[in-house]
């Protein structure tokens, strides 16, 4: 039985015996490529902002480096302006938010640590309502929270200083951290720990040196989303930090919004600017990122 050339033309490329047709592979990389010009363009147009003179700020012209790029804009950011007498404070900024973020990522990281490997390996009262209690808390808007982390920190007289930032943020990470390494801590075979438990080394002995190092990917992971949620987290900090010389990066781009006026030039730079480390951070972690995510997930 002959069949219409143009008939199997049509059912080659729709469908294939083996492997994906041509059709599907097409389909999929057209929609990655509109997916990531989507996502990409915006982050273009605010480059485009940052190289653009303050007098042709509102133009409607499209092109990616604009006519007449400057690199004025990064210079007020990074050094301030003489002529209008104005300092910058963009790296005590950076420092604030780097010191701040790294001390809460450390602290939640090793309470985090210790309390996901006492869920995963021990059976006690109240386990599976502490760990469903501890996934409830993510359910809970940040929103909701400013309040009773104001009350806390300001009965601990901490209100404008690193350290109440750093309960504040500490305080929100640990209960996501726990549930990443609990993940990951099921994955790892109990055998391991019971052999050296029969060998004579204490329960403190296998975590450090058994347990700690095999997590080194989930801790990684846990690390890095703990130094993101604390990085540009703004309604906390603006309700504990009230000082400038305290000022994470998040409220210290916004003093270039004045009351009548706003730098979004200076603005946009200094938006460039503090993606740069948090990109090369990705960067780095990359290599525990995919292993990280992928074995906490699944028991086994």
């Amino acid at each position: 039985m002959t069949t219409n050339p143009i008939s199997r033309f049509f059912r080659w490329f729709f469908y294939r015996s083996r492997g994906d047709s041509p059709f599907k592979t097409i389909l999929i990389h057209a929609t990655l490529i509109i997916a990531c010009v989507i996502a990409v363009y915006p982050v273009l147009r605010v480059v485009t902002i940052s190289l653009r003179p303050n007098d042709t700020l509102l133009t409607t012209d499209l092109r990616i480096i604009p006519e007449n790029a400057t690199l004025d804009n990064y210079k007020e950011v990074l050094f301030g302006d003489a002529e209008k007498n104005r300092q910058s404070d963009f790296f005590l900024w950076i420092w604030n938010s780097v010191s701040v973020v790294a001390v809460t990522s450390v602290i939640s990281v090793i309470l985090a640590a210790i309390s996901a490997y006492a869920f995963s390996r021990f059976r006690f009262p109240g386990r599976s309502a502490g760990l469903i209690f501890l996934l409830t808390t993510q359910m809970i808007p940040a929103g909701m929270l400013l309040l009773p982390l104001f009350i806390m920190i300001a009965k601990l007289k901490m209100i404008n200083t690193p350290l109440g930032l750093i309960i504040a943020y500490a305080v929100t990470s640990v209960p996501l951290t726990i549930w990443t390494l609990k993940g990951y801590y099921d994955t790892i075979p109990v055998d391991l720990e019971e052999a050296a438990l029969i060998d004579g080394a204490s329960r403190l002995t296998v975590f450090t040196k058994i347990i700690l190092p095999l997590s080194t990917p989930a801790l990684a992971i846990a690390f890095l989303f703990s130094f993101m949620g604390g990085w540009s987290e703004y309604l906390v900090a603006r309700v504990v930090l009230q000082k400038n010389e305290m000022f994470t990066w998040p409220l210290g781009i916004f003093t270039f919004a004045q009351q009548f006026t706003v730098s979004w030039g200076q603005f946009a730079a200094a938006s460039v600017l503090i993606a740069i480390p948090i990109m090369a951070l990705f960067l780095y972690s990359s290599k525990w990122l995919i292993s990280g995510l992928t074995l906490g997930s699944v028991k086994g």
